[in-house]
């Protein structure tokens, strides 16, 4: 059955009970977007699909995460294209509300706060960027709650086969690791949120692309009580290793090569992880600065529940346990970031 469009959250939540109905379902999942969607995309919405009966994609450019309107009205809206890439995941619903939609009446007078988790890394660079994407987030993991009086009992998601398609050398343990929120998973490993007898069980797919994000989706779920199950889905990289990104269109061709060079300080630091070898960081941070195109705001490594610096880690030491290599900098005019789950 073709996807069908929707743009009010009424239209939404009378679409998803329909279908959960008609097809007797005991599941949903939701894959949150802002569109001009690529495979990364393409790689969540598969795993929705293959966890659930009923999947809703939304595609919404959320003004609140936004500093700058400049590049508000840069970021790409491609509707058509990303319909097209949702249906042919099997994605069911595809939900594209307007602003006015989201955020009646203007901007929110209350809105969630990323807290301190939220101040640092991403947050240090772009003030108030997560304050907006949770608040953005909330409200959406709310309208797509699946009504009462699904058909059947609540069970576990079968483990997601395609999860590891992406080609990202660091997907060990995908972004399960956090364990924060008591109910999040991996790909391949999704639970089922607790507390939701009689109603179908309810998953939110996240990329580990995003990690500060995702790590602070799952203690928001946790510490306000959301009825949903977070599951990350590994990063996916382009043949060359440049984690996919809507904004990697607007690198020049000598950009994008010396955008590889995030990439490759990362597997450095993979590799030391994998082999019990000091991660020694300072070498790889010469790596990315060697790089004249690339101006480096940071590249450290952290626990990725609390991600505070895991700085033992990082110089003379052997690696040990887990932590994920976070990096950010700017190639040309666009800013990129990245990272890599570590464990050994």
């Amino acid at each position: 059955m073709p996807i069908t469009l929707v743009t009010t959250v009424a239209e939404l939540q009378a679409e998803s009970a329909r279908l959960l109905a008609a097809k007797r379902g005991t599941s949903q999942g939701l894959v949150p977007t802002m569109g001009a969607l690529h495979e990364g995309h393409a790689a969540l919405a598969r795993t929705a699909v293959e966890q659930n009966d009923v999947v809703v994609a939304s595609i919404f450019v959320n003004p609140l995460q936004f500093g700058d309107a400049v590049d508000l009205d840069r970021y790409p809206r491609t509707l058509d294209a990303d319909l097209a890439l949702l249906d042919g995941q099997g994605v069911d619903i595809a939900f594209a509300p307007s602003v006015e939609e989201v955020y009646p009446g203007g901007e929110p007078l209350v809105r969630v706060t990323s807290g301190r988790l939220g101040e640092k890394w991403e947050g240090a660079s772009r003030p108030g960027h997560f304050d907006g994407a949770l608040t953005v987030v909330a409200k959406l993991l709310h309208y797509g709650i699946p009504a009462a009086g699904s058909a059947g009992p609540v069970v576990p998601a079968a483990p997601a086969g395609g999860s590891g398609h992406s080609g990202d050398a660091g997907h060990s343990g995908g972004s399960g690791h956090s364990g924060d929120a008591g109910h999040s998973g991996d790909a391949g490993t999704a639970g089922v949120a607790p507390g939701r007898a009689g109603l179908a069980a309810y998953r939110a797919y996240f990329g580990q692309k995003d990690a500060q994000q995702l790590a602070l989706v799952r203690r928001m779920v946790a510490d306000l009580n959301f009825p949903v199950d977070i599951v990350g889905v590994p990063t996916v990289r382009s043949a060359d290793g440049l984690a996919l990104s809507s904004r990697n269109r607007f690198l020049s061709g000598e950009e994008r090569d010396a955008a590889l060079v995030l990439s490759r300080a990362l597997r450095l630091l993979e590799q030391r992880a994998n082999a019990h070898e000091p991660l020694d960081l300072d070498s790889a941070v010469a790596l990315v600065e060697s790089q004249p195109l690339v101006e480096l705001d940071y590249f450290d490594v952290v626990d990725p529940a609390s991600l505070e610096p895991l700085a033992e880690n990082c110089r003379e030491t052997p690696f040990r346990g887990e932590g994920l290599a976070l990096i950010a900098a700017k190639v040309g005019p666009v800013r990129l970031i990245d990272n890599m789950p570590l464990s050994s």
